[in-house]
């Protein structure tokens, strides 16, 4: 009769079951060296193992319960397989998707995403950042990014592998993924003009953002292309993209005797904004005043009327962030490149014709 193996003996099982299952006992269980193992574990080596053995290792894995240790693979490689992801507003549904899709992409490769949230605080943006960085993370993911942003230049100048979602800097050739702001302005403003619109308002955005720069200009370069009126009156700065802001602004509209019969808000908060000014004064969308929103957020097609809107394809933006960034950690010296995708009009209920036609 053939004695049992050490790995099967009664005393070894007793001992494994009391300690936490290590490399070493799931190399002994499927019959290799430690190291091919640990390759076989590793999504990022799994392809030097042949299928066959890298199976069998996780089966051999799984049966015994073990799980990677984290700190011990980053002491050993000096790598972390961890990135931050720094949120300038957890509550803006905007986000969500974006994280959603850098997290897919990074979880398929065994990188985790550490979220951070800075609510719009310079101070402490550079907090967590340093923490993060102190946690020996291996890049960043921004949302956050203003026109000019010395901590984001820092990070660039000192060779940090860093991607922007959905803004960029003024003068920077650090890797970013923004949607396409002038073309989406484009459309917006095509679709209003062709509705008969004339009188059109633009709610723009924080001027110290990309966005509220990019989207301003369209509107701009959208009114001289189509033969409107480009004069003071059809603009309105906001110092936020945030509800209130808009509300804010079209109520100013209104006091001021300004004549319009559309509205394009820089983004969905801002037209969420001119809703409650609209209602506050007894006047109807679309009957009284059409609006066009931005982003195309997660609850704007429940509003009533459900708004039309700019699609930004947010879980794309986030994935292909995500890949940005992970061309920075394995090709650092690789040119940076950026991505621009394109944008959706998705037309709903809140633009219409205007009275009279």
């Amino acid at each position: 009769m053939t004695p049992p193996s050490p790995a099967t003996e009664p005393g070894v099982q007793a001992a494994s079951a009391a300690r936490r299952p290590t490399l070493k006992d799931v190399a002994g269980e499927a019959g290799v060296h430690p190291a091919t193992a640990s390759r076989a574990l590793n999504p990022e080596t799994r392809h030097l193992v042949n299928d066959e053995t890298a199976q069998r290792v996780h089966r051999v894995a799984d049966s015994l319960g073990y799980q990677p240790n984290p700190i011990a693979r980053s002491l050993k490689t000096a790598r972390s397989s961890s990135i931050g992801l720094v949120i300038p507003d957890l509550t803006n549904p905007l986000f969500p998707p974006i994280v959603r899709g850098v997290e897919d992409v990074l979880g398929g490769v065994g990188y985790n995403a550490w979220i951070v949230n800075t609510d719009n605080d310079p101070d402490r943006e550079t907090a967590v950042v340093e923490s993060l960085q102190n946690r020996s993370v291996e890049g960043f993911v921004f949302a956050t990014a203003r026109l000019h942003h010395p901590l984001l230049e820092r990070l660039a100048a000192g060779g940090t592998p860093t991607v922007l979602v959905n803004r960029r800097l003024a003068l920077s050739d650090i890797p970013s993924v923004t949607g396409d702001d002038a073309g989406g302005v484009a459309m917006a403003m095509r679709h209003l003009v062709e509705l008969g619109h004339r009188k059109i308002v633009h709610l723009a955005g924080p001027q110290d953002l990309s966005t509220g720069v990019n989207r301003l200009r369209a509107f701009r370069q959208a009114l001289e292309d189509h033969g409107l009126e480009n004069s003071p009156s059809r603009l309105k700065l906001c110092s936020a993209w945030a509800e209130t802001a808009g509300a804010k602004a079209v109520a100013e509209l209104l006091d001021d005797g300004v004549e319009f019969t559309a509205v394009l808000a820089g983004n969905d908060l801002l037209a969420l904004g001119c809703y409650d000014a609209l209602a506050e004064r007894g006047l109807s969308c679309p009957g009284d005043v059409s609006v066009v929103g931005f982003n195309d957020m997660p609850f704007v097609d429940k509003l009533s009327p459900p708004l039309t809107t700019v699609r930004i394809p947010h879980y794309e933006v986030g994935a292909e962030a995500a890949h940005l960034l992970l061309e920075r950690l394995r090709a650092p010296n690789r040119p940076a490149r950026s991505v621009l995708l394109p944008l959706t009009l998705v037309n709903r209920q809140s633009t219409a014709p205007p009275r009279g036609r």
